[in-house]
């Protein structure tokens, strides 16, 4: 499994720049529709070798200049530049950040009473190892019947890639396992003991599914979109969601889901027994 996440990411978002958003001619003859190396080395201003040598990771210690002129001529988010800077440090021999900390698994009292204060959405807390560590009883009534809490310890990545209800369970599987996956590679990812343990269980478990986003995945996930769900007796879900980071040293997501549609807030009233209305679409 390749550790090379920088080049990888690095890639990804080339290919991703279409050269009009780059203010470059775009040409009859383009065989992709990213940006070349070359166009890319110009607009940094750094030479093809080393930018090749980054995306290949020979290069693993660009200096801060060149991080920033790269995420300048990729047209990376706020959000983007911050995880880039974490991959180029991650890079480095002897950094850990917190990968060397094992996951937290503790939800803080404040934290507990604000999920209740959710009721009746299904709500969320989380852990680096996608670990469901504490949900709003709408969310355990939303996801019990799919299996979820089956496991000992739930963890969103384990049922995505384990379960083979995972699959009738989320229209869009294949999008939901890229978020998954992305998700674990964010941070330190396979830098931190704990995740590449799972990271390597998945491998075995998870077969080619886990394994080929493993090595083509960037690691940032989706923080809001839409994401569908098939329950058995509620039918399908649109639900709209929010990922919301705690504090570093709990080291925990809470993710809030609302209906996307007036269906979906009804199917829910009803999941929960609250009266009509109560779950509002977005």
């Amino acid at each position: 499994m390749s550790d090379n996440e920088l080049g990888l990411f690095l890639r990804l978002r080339r290919e991703a720049v279409t050269p009009a958003e780059a203010g470059l001619p775009t040409g009859p003859r383009r065989r992709t529709p990213g940006l070349r190396r070359a166009e890319l080395a110009t607009l940094a201003g750094v030479s093809v070798e080393y930018l090749t040598r980054l995306e290949q990771g020979r290069d693993r210690h660009p200096s801060a200049p060149v991080l920033a002129a790269l995420a300048d001529a990729l047209h990376l988010s706020p959000t983007e530049r911050v995880h880039l800077q974490r991959l180029a440090k991650g890079a480095e021999p002897g950094f850990t950040c917190r990968a060397a900390f094992a996951p937290q698994r503790d939800v803080r009292p404040t934290v507990r009473a604000l999920l209740d204060r959710f009721e009746p959405m299904p709500a969320l807390v989380t852990n680096r190892l996608t670990e469901v560590l504490a949900c709003t009883d709408g969310y355990r009534r939303l996801t019990e019947p799919l299996g979820l809490f089956e496991a000992e310890v739930p963890a969103l990545a384990r049922y995505v890639f384990t379960d083979a209800r995972a699959r009738a369970a989320f229209p869009d599987w294949e999008r939901v396992a890229d978020e998954q996956v992305a998700a674990l590679k964010q941070g330190p990812g396979r830098a931190d003991p704990h995740v590449a343990a799972l990271m390597d269980e998945l491998t075995v478990a998870g077969g080619t599914a886990f394994a080929t986003r493993a090595e083509t995945v960037p690691g940032l996930p989706r923080p809001h979109g839409i994401i569908r769900i098939v329950h058995p007796e509620a039918g399908e879900l649109r639900l709209a969601y929010e990922t919301l980071d705690l504090p570093a040293a709990d080291d925990q997501r809470l993710l809030v889901h609302l209906p996307a549609d007036e269906a979906t807030s009804a199917a829910l009233d009803h999941l929960t027994g609250r009266r009509p209305g109560a779950l509002r679409a977005v």
